[in-house]
């Protein structure tokens, strides 16, 4: 802890000429990634190279990408990138509008389908991948396998989606493994609720389609043979967001049915508690207790879906609305994850703190959305209506889980930050992203296009701008544009898209080497905004270290001010540093620019920094 460590300086600085250039990565990255950073994209998009962007287009109008398009050269510009871990988003067999007979697949109705390419998130079949994904749907699984060892192979890990709450309303496992039985296959269909049911039902009425809001139509109004407002399903099931009516609302997950995991309607639960003391126990003793336990016969079907993939070399899944199901549940299908793959990587996307600790301590997950605190905080700022003081009380209350909270800006379900209904330019959250990715130890994920400023401009379908759409398919402009024709070298991206490129090239290569952002970590924003002249509450600053790297982090939210002051760092953190007094001169490592020095005196640091708008800097003390 009081060794003199390497210091380096990494300014980010959204309007500087010395930010221009292009695609360059750190100098001299350190060996050994401290830091998880995933890429998340979303799989049929991302090799598509049509820019047709019909609203409601068909795969021959709009195009599709396929497992082929990630070439080497794509994985390796990814890899590039400073990616650890690819999230392969809308792998599992889903809902699709498209004629697959030929292969066996049973045409989807499109009265329970949201879009023409389908909800990634309405699962038809779990042993088996996309149709749409292959160049022969014949051999998609095995597609998807080569994928992965690609992937491997320039390594980065995959994860994939599980849906464990619900699935697509017509689900038909046509590819089960030796032994496997059939989501609902053996329900007893008179009874609303019984343990081992996979479903719920509502005994004596049918199903009926939602009434339709805003005119909508399926397929935007164009003729097929199934869509005539009606969808067999006798009894009707319960929706997956847990809506009981046989006939869901149209902003119900109308397309899913949800999943019975032992939980009565009355909310009582028919399966074993943990006991006491259990959260500080490791996924052995997980695994240990659930090994003698009768468990819901869908518990059991969702640990055979995640082996079967784990077997496959997925290094890790992200699971959709993991606190819609039961935390046991999770200590049971997680621990046996762990058990087959120690290095798995688990996330879950929840979005109640109040049961973080439950899920991270006793359903053993790794990562959890930072949605709700750091992502809504950060998103508050950049629309100039929230102060940098409120992120002091979010890693504070994180401080005993902060590394176990994945931190974005962008995915597939929130606004693309270039849209005008977020901030409008992709640059201004240059600044959240420095701290997203710097403030702890927590993985950092962007979404495909994120670093190239897509917008999410078009009218797809059923998804509308402002995101991607996830239902139907399109081309991603800007996306497009780094892709080049399937080049993967950014040949017609502007010199601001390569510039923003460059950016997070920088800086995602900084976060996976970076030892200190592993370590220790102390705000000093409270301590200057009392203490500091010019010091405000549009820049946020704070320590970052560990045994071989020592970083001073500040960055300035003001989209149009810059701000000029003496920094302070607080004499008990000089203390433990263990730096004497004198003039450290700080280089910046991500662009090479400002020098600026460290002054220690009577064991109080100071800094003199000038931030232009949107600037940030990573000062690393050697």
């Amino acid at each position: 802890m009081k060794k003199l460590l390497f210091l380096s300086l990494a300014a980010c600085s959204l309007l500087a000429s010395s930010c221009k250039e292009t695609e360059t990565a750190p100098e001299s990255p350190m060996e050994e990634q401290h830091k998880i950073v995933v890429y998340q994209v979303f799989t049929r998009l991302f090799g598509n190279t049509y820019t047709t962007n019909k609203p409601w287009g068909t795969l021959e109008e709009n195009g599709v990408g396929k497992f082929s398009n990630f070439t080497d050269k794509a994985l390796e510009e990814i890899k590039a990138l400073g990616v650890s871990h690819i999230w392969y988003t809308g792998i599992p067999h889903h809902a699709v509008i498209r004629d697959y007979t030929a292969f066996g697949i049973s045409n989807d109705d499109p009265d329970v389908v949201k879009g023409r390419a389908g909800s990634p998130y309405a699962v038809k079949d779990y042993y088996q991948v996309n149709p749409d994904l292959a160049d022969d749907p014949a051999k998609r699984l095995e597609e998807f396998e080569a994928l992965i060892a690609r992937t491997h192979k320039h390594g980065m890990k995959v994860i994939i989606d599980i849906v464990p709450n619900h699935v697509a309303r017509k689900y038909e496992g046509k590819n089960n493994p030796e032994g496997v039985r059939d989501f609902g296959a053996n329900d007893d269909q008179t009874m609303e609720y019984h343990k081992n049911n996979n479903f719920y039902y509502i005994p004596g009425k049918s199903f009926s389609v939602p009434a339709p809001l805003d005119n909508y139509k399926p397929l935007g109004g164009e003729k097929h043979p199934l869509s005539d407002g009606k969808f067999d399903e006798n009894p009707a099931k319960w929706t997956g967001n847990g809506s009981r009516e046989a006939q869901p609302h149209f902003h119900d997950w109308y397309e899913t049915v949800k999943v019975n995991y032992g939980v009565r309607p009355d909310g009582t639960k028919d399966f074993p508690s943990l006991p006491e003391g259990y959260d500080t126990k490791d996924h052995q003793a997980h695994a240990a207790f659930w090994a003698d336990k009768e468990v819901p016969d869908s518990w059991k079907k969702f640990k055979e879906i995640a082996l079967f993939w784990t077997a496959k070399g997925v290094d890790g899944f992200r699971f959709d609305m993991a606190e819609m199901v039961p935390v046991e549940f999770w200590s049971y299908m997680n621990s046996a994850i762990k058990i087959a793959n120690p290095d798995a990587f688990l996330l879950a996307e929840i979005y109640n703190p109040k049961e973080y600790r439950n899920y991270i301590h006793l359903g053993k997950m790794d990562f959890l959305y930072d949605k709700v605190e750091l992502y809504d905080t950060l998103k508050n700022i950049m629309q100039g209506k929230g102060s940098t003081d409120n992120l002091i009380p979010i890693q504070a209350g994180l401080a005993d889980i902060g590394k176990h909270m994945l931190h974005f800006l962008e995915n597939h379900d929130e606004q693309r930050i270039a849209s005008h209904e977020f901030v409008g330019k992709a640059e201004i959250a240059k600044s959240a992203a420095v701290l997203s990715a710097t403030i702890d130890a927590a993985p950092m994920m962007i979404y495909f296009g994120q670093e190239v400023g897509e917008p999410g401009a078009e009218d797809a379908g059923f998804g509308k701008p402002s995101r991607t759409s996830i239902f139907d398919y399109i081309g991603v402009p800007h996306h497009q544009r780094w892709m080049n024709g399937g080049k993967f070298d950014g040949g017609q991206l502007s010199n601001s898209e390569k510039d923003l490129r460059d950016f997070y090239k920088r800086l995602l290569n900084f976060t996976l080497y970076s030892p200190a952002l592993a370590g220790e970590y102390a705000e000093i924003h409270s301590h200057n905004r009392a203490n500091t002249e010019w010091y405000n509450d549009k820049v946020f600053s704070y320590m970052r270290w560990s045994e071989k790297q020592r970083l001073i982090i500040i960055t300035n939210f003001d989209k149009q001010d810059s701000f000029g002051f003496e920094l302070q760092v607080p004499a008990n953190i000089i203390q433990g540093w263990g730096i004497a007094d004198g003039k450290y001169t700080l280089d910046e490592k991500l662009y090479g620019q400002a020098k600026p020095t460290l002054t220690i005196q009577d064991g109080q640091g100071r800094v003199r920094v000038d931030l232009k708008p949107l600037e940030s800097w990573i000062l690393e003390v050697k």
